[in-house]
């Protein structure tokens, strides 16, 4: 369901666009890729010159290449336009640290540390986090499920609370509510 109509006339000033895509590799490793670009609406004005209507103020590509574990174990930044033409892009070979790192619990929090602040770029960094997320989606269905495991996924966001309906429908045995559920998917509790 798309958003509400706004609530007054608009026009437009920024556009953002963040693609995503993942990929499976021949050698049994996976690609995630994303690429990300700032537009604007009207002539801007930098510090470093003008940025006509259109043309790319960010232009940013992060590559991770992951394992079935989810470690890292290649990396690639790269910078198609930046504010400070020269400047901006030395920052690129420093996202290779994303090497050895794995995405599980603490990845966020290592992003921090190693590119936090004057360690990294806003947009790159923004673009590592946003990979964590694309990499589940990526390997979902390439892994077997083990049927004794506790799925991954169950309380890592609100529709699969294991207390809820949709956990006590699709995943009964990992259901912790106290309620019963009935065939239109509402615990009594909820």
């Amino acid at each position: 369901m798309p958003l509400p109509e706004p609530k007054a006339a608009r026009q437009p000033l920024h556009h953002r666009n963040i693609q995503i895509r993942g990929y499976k590799r021949d050698d049994g490793l996976f690609d995630i890729e994303a690429h990300l670009v700032d537009t604007k609406s009207y002539d801007f004005n930098l510090a470093a010159g003008v940025r006509h209507a259109g043309e790319a103020v960010h232009g940013m590509w992060l590559r991770i290449t992951i394992d079935r574990t989810l470690t890292i174990v290649d990396a690639d930044a790269a910078m198609d336009a930046t504010p400070y033409s020269g400047y901006c892009e030395k920052i690129a070979p420093e996202y290779r640290k994303l090497v050895g790192l794995a995405i599980r619990p603490g990845y966020l929090r290592q992003l921090k540390e190693l590119f936090g602040g004057v360690r990294g770029c806003t947009h790159v960094s923004e673009l590592a986090a946003a990979l964590a997320t694309a990499a589940f989606q990526t390997l979902a269905g390439q892994r077997a499920q083990d049927p004794a495991r506790r799925p991954f996924q169950l309380d890592r966001c609100h529709a699969l609370d294991a207390t809820g309906p949709v956990v006590a429908l699709h995943y009964p045995r990992w259901y912790q509510g106290t309620g019963p559920v009935d065939p239109a998917g509402q615990s009594e509790e909820h």
